[in-house]
Order: C-alpha cells, then sequence, then structure tokens
C-alpha cells in the first residue's frame, strides 16, 4: 500500500496507489472455508461412470451446481468434475444448508478425498468448502 499523496497545493489526493499515478485497490481476503465431509450420491446412475473414474483424482476440485427443477429433490446440487461431466449429487440428506448458501450466492464445491469401487458402486469422498 502506498503511502498519504498529496497534490502540490497540499490537498489530500488519496490512501492507495499503484504504478504511473493509478489508484490500487488491494483485493478483498479469499479462502476456502471446509464445512463437512461427504460422498457423491447417485454415481451408480451416471452413464459411463466406469470410464470416467480413472480421470478421477485425490484432490481434484468438483464443481456444484443447483439444480432447484429436480422432480426428486427441490434442494438438488449437481456434482460435475473439472471438464464439466456429471458425477452425481449432493447426498439429500447433506444438502439443504448448502442449497440454501448456494442460493444466497455463496459459491461451494468439493475436493475428492478417497475412491473406491464396491460391488460395481463407486463410492467418491468429497471435502465441501464454502469459496469466501
Amino acid at each position: 500500500m502506498g503511502d498519504l499523496i498529496k497534490d502540490k497545493g497540499g490537498d489530500l489526493i488519496g490512501l492507495f496507489h499503484g504504478k504511473n499515478g493509478e489508484i490500487a485497490i488491494p483485493k478483498p481476503f479469499e479462502r476456502d472455508i471446509f464445512l463437512f465431509d461427504t460422498h457423491v450420491a447417485g454415481t451408480s446412475h451416471v452413464e459411463g461412470i466406469e470410464e470416467l473414474e480413472p480421470h478421477l483424482n485425490i484432490d481434484d476440485r468438483l464443481a456444484f451446481f443447483r439444480e432447484p427443477d429436480n422432480p426428486h429433490d427441490s434442494q438438488a446440487i449437481v456434482i460435475k468434475n473439472a471438464d464439466g461431466v456429471k458425477i452425481g449429487y449432493v447426498p439429500k440428506a447433506d444438502n439443504v444448508i448448502f442449497a440454501r448458501l448456494m442460493d444466497a450466492g455463496k459459491l461451494l464445491f468439493a475436493r475428492i478425498t478417497s475412491k473406491e469401487i464396491t460391488d460395481g458402486w463407486l463410492r467418491i469422498g468429497i471435502r465441501v468448502y464454502l469459496h469466501e
């Protein structure tokens, strides 16, 4: 941050300055806040999940998208990988508060913490974060 700047007459011009006299306003503090551990629901209903599984890695970031018109759950949150491919949903038992946060304009996402295939079902463990 720059020092106080005064013009030639001694008047105060501003608190922040950058290169070439431009105003430089510091970016707000950003952080990812851990909220909850859960898993991806509905992977057994995703067509092609077996081919997708090798491309899902621990610590991959997953995007959340609200699906309020879902006929089975008005609080539904779709989970997609970095390529925009749907891999499942936030479990219905866990999604009410997350849906409210997203509806209020908050950015939520997840990171993969584990994955295993059990009896033909791909279980993907995730950690849910709020980007603030």
